[in-house]
C-alpha cells in the first residue's frame, strides 16, 4: 500500500495487492448478497407499527426529511449495493401497487433472507429454499384469503372505510389526527371514484399545502386551489356563479414571427403606435365580456396596462396559472382551454358556483379558491402544518390513506392488523410443512419463523417483551382457533384486533407476502456479482 497525491493536492490510496483479490463466487456471494439485504430490512425494522421510530434523513444539498415511510426512507438513501438496491425496488413496487406496507414487505423480506442463511448454513441448496418458499406463499395467500371478511360500505355509511384509513394513519406522525385527515381522506376517494365500476381515479384529488395553521386545519375542498391572487388589488375577492375563462394566449399585442425595426420620429407615429397597442387590449379584454366570462385564468402574465384595463372592465383575472392546474380547472368546471382569442365561445367557458380569495393568517399569502364546479369529482385536500417538514410528511401520510381507501373500493376484503394476519397465516404454514417429505419442508418451516418477524418487531417498537409477546398472542390464536389476535401495541388491553377496529386490506397483505418471496427468491438465485471491472 503507498499514498500518492493528485494535481490538487488530495492523498489517495494505492493497493498493491488489487491484483491478487478474487470476486465472490457460490456460496460466499449468497452470503454477502444476504447480509445486504438484511442490512436494509434492519433500518427500517424500528419503523414498524404505531409506536416505530422516525429517521431523519439529509440530502447532499442540505435538506432533511423526517418521516416514518419506508418507500421515502429508502427512495432517499444513497444505496451502492446491487442487492440492497433490489430491497430499495421492492418497496417500491409496493408503494405503487398498494401504496402502503412498504415498510412491512422489506422486514419480511429481511426476515426470510435471515432464515434463509440458516438453511445455507446446514447445507441446503438455494434452489429447493426458493422452492420451499414459493410453497409456502401459496399457502400463506389462501389462507389470508380463508381469514378475510368481506364488508359493505357506502356514501351514508363510511365508518368501516375510515376505521382502515386510521390503522394506516396511525403508524405516521400525523396520528394525533388521524380520525380527521382518515375522514377527509375517505370523502375525497368517494367523490372521485366510480362505484359501480370499482375504479378510482386518484389523478383527480390534488394534495396541496400551505406553512403556517395546526394540522387540525387541514381542510377538504369540493374543488381546486390555486397558489395565485387576483392580479390587481381591487378586482372582486369573491365571484359567485362564475363562468370562466381558460387562457393559454397572453394578453399583449402580437408580435411579428421575423427581426423588426420601427422607426418613431414624430409625435403623431407614436400616439398612432400607441393607439393601435390600446386598441389590441380592447379587443382583447371586450371579445372575454362578449362571450360572458366573469373571470379569466390565462397561463401567461399581462402588463400594468391590461390589468389596468381589465381592472376597469370589471373582469377580474389571474396570471401566471401552471399547465397542470389549468388542466385541472379545466376538468373540474367542465371549461375548454382557449390558445387564441379567436377561438372564445360561450360552450368553452367553465363554470364554478364559487371562486373566492383567501388571506393567511398575518402575511401576504394568497391562495384562489374555485369551488363547486360543474364537474365536482376533482377535489382538493388542503394541509396546514407548523413547517415543511410536517406538511410533506402529512402528504405521504394522506397519500398512503388515499390509496388504502382506493383499494377497498375496487376489493371489500379486509384481514385483522397488529400481527394477527402474520401469525395465523404462520401457524397454518407450520401445519402444512408436513405434506412435503422432500428438504423443501426446512423452506416451507422457515418460512413460517420469518412470518413470525413482523409482530415481533411491532412488539420490540411498543416497548413489549417480544418473544414472550408472541409467544402469549400465538397460543392464544391456536387455543381459541381465532385469527384476529395480535399485539396490543397501543396497551389498549384487549389482544382482539376486531375491537380493535385495526383493519388492514386483504391486497395489501397478499401482495407483501408475494412481493418479499419473488425478492427473496431472485437474490438467492444469485451466485455472482460480475462488475465492469471484472470483464
Amino acid at each position: 500500500m503507498a499514498l500518492a497525491f493528485d494535481e490538487y493536492g488530495r492523498p489517495f490510496i494505492i493497493l498493491k495487492e488489487q491484483d491478487q483479490k478474487t470476486r465472490l463466487r457460490g456460496i460466499d456471494a449468497q452470503k454477502a448478497n444476504i447480509s445486504a439485504g438484511k442490512a436494509v430490512a434492519r433500518i427500517l425494522r424500528t419503523s414498524l407499527g404505531p409506536k416505530g421510530m422516525d429517521k431523519i434523513l439529509q440530502s447532499p444539498d442540505g435538506n432533511v426529511t423526517i418521516t416514518n415511510d419506508g418507500a421515502t426512507i429508502l427512495e432517499q438513501m444513497d444505496v451502492d449495493n446491487q442487492i440492497a438496491k433490489l430491497m430499495v425496488e421492492l418497496s417500491r413496487s409496493q408503494d405503487y401497487e398498494i401504496g402502503d406496507g412498504t415498510t412491512g414487505v422489506v422486514v419480511m423480506a429481511g426476515a426470510l433472507l435471515e432464515q434463509a442463511e440458516r438453511l445455507l448454513e446446514r447445507g441446503i441448496h438455494p434452489i429447493r429454499i426458493a422452492e420451499g418458499y414459493e410453497m409456502a406463499s401459496r399457502i400463506a395467500v389462501e389462507h389470508l384469503e380463508h381469514i378475510s371478511q368481506k364488508f359493505d360500505f357506502g356514501a351514508s355509511n363510511i365508518e368501516p372505510l375510515v376505521q382502515t384509513c386510521m390503522t394506516t394513519l396511525s403508524s405516521k406522525i400525523v396520528n394525533r389526527c388521524k380520525r380527521h385527515l382518515a375522514e377527509i381522506s375517505v370523502k375525497a376517494v368517494l367523490s372521485v371514484a366510480d362505484l359501480e365500476r370499482k375504479d378510482v381515479n386518484l389523478d383527480m384529488i390534488k394534495v396541496e399545502g400551505k406553512v403556517g395553521g395546526k394540522l387540525e386545519d387541514t381542510e377538504l375542498i369540493y374543488g381546486i386551489t390555486v397558489d395565485k391572487d387576483m392580479s390587481h388589488p381591487q378586482m372582486p375577492k369573491q365571484i359567485e356563479d362564475a363562468k370562466i375563462a381558460i387562457l393559454t394566449c397572453p394578453f399583449e399585442p402580437p408580435k411579428p414571427k421575423t427581426k423588426h425595426k420601427v422607426d418613431i420620429d414624430t409625435v403623431e407615429k407614436f400616439q398612432t403606435l400607441r393607439l393601435q397597442e390600446q386598441k389590441y387590449f380592447d379587443d382583447m379584454v371586450q371579445k372575454c365580456k362578449d362571450v360572458g366570462a366573469t373571470l379569466v385564468i390565462c397561463q401567461w402574465g399581462f402588463d400594468d396596462e391590461a390589468n389596468h384595463l381589465l381592472m376597469h372592465r370589471n373582469l377580474p383575472a389571474v396570471r401566471w396559472v401552471g399547465g397542470v392546474e389549468l388542466e385541472l380547472i379545466a376538468i373540474a368546471t367542465g371549461g375548454r382551454i382557449v390558445p387564441r382569442f379567436q377561438e372564445l365561445t360561450p360552450e368553452k367557458l367553465g363554470r364554478a358556483g364559487l371562486v373566492r380569495e383567501k388571506s393567511f393568517g398575518t402575511t401576504k399569502d394568497k391562495m384562489l379558491y374555485i369551488e363547486h364546479c360543474a364537474n365536482s369529482r376533482a377535489v382538493t385536500i388542503f394541509i396546514r402544518g407548523g413547517n415543511k417538514m410536517m406538511i410533506e410528511e402529512t402528504k405521504r401520510s394522506i397519500h398512503d390513506a388515499l390509496c388504502v381507501a382506493r383499494n377497498l373500493i375496487r376489493n371489500n376484503s379486509i384481514v385483522y392488523g397488529g400481527g394477527s394476519a402474520e401469525i395465523s397465516c404462520s401457524i397454518a404454514v407450520e401445519a402444512a410443512a408436513d405434506k412435503y417429505p422432500g428438504v423443501e419442508q426446512y423452506a416451507v418451516r422457515a418460512f413460517a419463523d420469518a412470518l413470525d418477524s413482523v409482530p415481533m418487531a411491532l412488539a420490540e417498537n411498543s416497548g413489549l417483551q417480544p418473544i414472550e409477546t408472541l409467544s402469549a398472542v400465538k397460543s392464544q390464536q391456536i387455543k381459541e382457533n381465532n385469527p384476529h389476535y395480535g399485539i396490543d401495541c397501543n396497551d389498549v388491553g384487549t389482544n382482539d384486533m376486531r375491537e380493535q377496529d385495526v383493519f388492514e386490506t386483504l391486497i395489501g397483505k397478499q401482495q407483501q407476502i408475494l412481493l418479499a418471496t419473488q425478492v427473496v427468491k431472485m437474490i438467492l438465485k444469485i451466485d455472482d456479482v460480475i462488475s465492469p471491472s471484472d470483464y
